[in-house]
């Protein structure tokens, strides 16, 4: 989380201070039309500077994953970078729009309006065709705006199915290349020779040549690789389906505790998994384990055929467990225990020495499936605590601490739902843990 919030605020910040560098000096008696175009021009470019980077994580870039430690971190600050841009678009409509409002209202008098220059003005080429679009850039980036608006309000309301959602947030690159060019015509022309511009303008080519690949659907088509169902486990009284997927010879591998995006339908599109098996040069399967928390994964049961193609796309994450400790504490919530148990095959096979334990907190658990993590945990001596919601109550810091006298000296790693893992992340941490130790697997990508 340090790294994402670092990014955050070296980005908004960063365009702040130049901005300031490039407005200097301001009015020293500044009227409500000087405050207002202050306004517009700084709002302006926190906007398109935050959708620019918010399009560019889009594009599963590998050496974006690593500098943000994991494609489950990428996408929690485009979710941040997303909302401050639609915060600070609000704030440049309203700044624009306001003036106009008061004037009709009565509340002020009609400003004197100030050209850009007219025919006979000493302009250049390029910047005499800016100036001459600048009425169809205002018009098209209010369009653009409210389309934005609607897209990335859309995104945030996270009952709106997988499948509408990965559609329609597509349609906010078509929105982000026509507020491309609503900046680039209204950006003042001077201010491309100075940093704040030349930063703005790198921003937009990464943010345009993103929004590209997002539209010809070409994001992660390098890493699809094709697979074929086959095998198919249930267990009902949990709502949990088991598909081992037969992979091609192009699939890299992958490490315990990374995901992948698999494309069972065409029509629905791929969805997030995580890979509940370890790779060996002797296996060429994978397996994923899905509970039906929605509507897409309650009806992959009813679905799913052996000998089916699939669509694999990744590996991706770094919930990897490497750490340097040699204590280790996994924590997995739900169905939060599926990069455990990957974990778990692969230190049957290539013990790493590190002692480890593993609490897995679940509401009920079917006998063939306790059976299941007994046996691998035992195989890959990692001692297992079973914690069921009904006979065993919830797990707490204080609970941890209790179960674990020795929790300070290890690493904690947790996947399963966040808010869940931020309460145990705070209360660790406030007893001693070093935030550092605590891993988290962010699997909400949205």
């Amino acid at each position: 989380m340090k790294t994402i919030n670092t990014t955050f605020w070296a980005l908004m910040l960063g365009i702040s201070g130049l901005w300031i560098a490039a407005s200097l000096p301001f009015p020293q008696s500044p009227n409500v039309m000087a405050i207002r175009r202050l306004l517009v021009d700084y709002s302006g470019y926190l906007a398109i500077a935050a959708m620019s980077v918010a399009m560019i994580l889009a594009t599963r870039m590998p050496w974006v994953e690593r500098r943000l430690n994991g494609l489950d971190k990428s996408y929690r600050l485009h979710k941040w970078l997303g909302i401050a841009a639609l915060v600070t678009a609000v704030v440049h409509w309203l700044s624009v729009n306001a003036p106009k409002w008061a004037v009709s209202w009565g509340l002020m008098a009609r400003p004197e309006r100030h050209g850009h220059g007219g025919a006979g003005a000493d302009l250049g080429t390029v910047e005499a065709f800016l100036r001459s679009q600048r009425g169809t850039a205002e018009m098209l980036g209010e369009w653009a705006f409210y389309g934005a608006v609607a897209l990335i309000a859309a995104a945030l309301i996270t009952r709106l199915p997988y499948r509408l959602f990965a559609a329609t947030h597509t349609l906010v690159a078509i929105a982000y290349l026509v507020l491309v060019f609503h900046a680039l015509v209204l950006i003042d022309f001077d201010a491309w020779t100075q940093p704040v511009g030349i930063v703005t303008g790198l921003l937009m080519a990464g943010g345009v040549a993103s929004a590209m690949l997002a539209l010809t659907r070409q994001i992660g088509r390098r890493r699809q690789v094709a697979g074929r169902i086959a095998g198919l486990r249930q267990i009902p009284s949990m709502t949990i389906t088991e598909t081992e997927i037969a992979m091609d010879d192009a699939w890299p591998g992958h490490e315990a505790g990374q995901f992948a995006f698999v494309t069972f339908d065409e029509k629905e599109g791929a969805h997030p998994f995580t890979i509940a098996s370890a790779w060996s040069k002797d296996s060429t399967s994978l397996t994923i384990i899905s509970k039906a928390l929605g509507d897409y994964t309650a009806r992959l049961p009813q679905t799913l055929r052996i000998g089916d193609d699939v669509t694999v796309e990744g590996p991706y994450g770094r919930f990897t467990f490497e750490d340097g400790k040699k204590r280790q504490i996994w924590i997995g919530a739900g169905i939060g225990i599926t990069p455990f148990i990957a974990r778990l095959q692969h230190l049957a096979v290539q013990p790493d020495g590190r002692r480890i334990d593993l609490i897995h907190c679940v509401p009920n658990i079917a006998p063939e499936a306790q059976a299941r993590l007994e046996t691998d945990a035992a195989a890959a001596r990692v001692d297992l605590h079973l914690m069921r919601d009904g006979t065993d109550g919830p797990l707490t810091g204080a609970r941890l601490r209790e179960i674990l006298p020795d929790w300070q000296s290890a690493s904690v790693w947790f996947c399963g739902p966040a808010a869940f893992g931020q309460a145990l992340r705070e209360d660790l941490c406030a007893n001693g843990l070093r935030p550092a130790d605590f891993h988290q697997e962010l699997f909400n990508l949205r």
